[in-house]
């Protein structure tokens, strides 16, 4: 059975973030070695506080079991938080670089 409910909208969120930079924004973010520090510091921050709200142990946030693949990595965080963090991140990324691109072509 496939995880429509969590699952399905984190991986097309992936894609379309990614294919809105390759087909439209064409930043070059992805390309910058301060974009990939900036998503590990991210992901630093995001693991603790991640692992913290779900895990299994004491859980503060919980997942339907159908609508999640049920894997865990690392800490029990399901690995669809951070397909949902990585394109809520890479999209505001790429939308401020557009507005910064913008402006100074003003």
């Amino acid at each position: 059975m496939i995880p429509w409910g969590y699952t399905v909208p984190a991986v097309v969120s992936v894609i379309v973030v990614v294919l809105f930079e390759l087909a439209v924004l064409k930043t070059g973010l992805f390309r910058k070695p301060a974009y990939w520090l900036t998503m590990a510091i991210v992901t630093g921050f995001q693991i603790p506080v991640d692992g913290w709200l779900t895990k299994l142990s004491a859980p503060i946030v919980l997942y339907a079991p159908e609508h999640i693949t049920g894997w865990r990595f690392p800490w029990d965080i399901p690995v669809e938080d951070f397909l949902f963090g990585f394109a809520m991140v890479t999209a505001v990324l790429l939308l401020w670089e557009r507005a910064r691109s913008r402006e100074e072509a003003r």
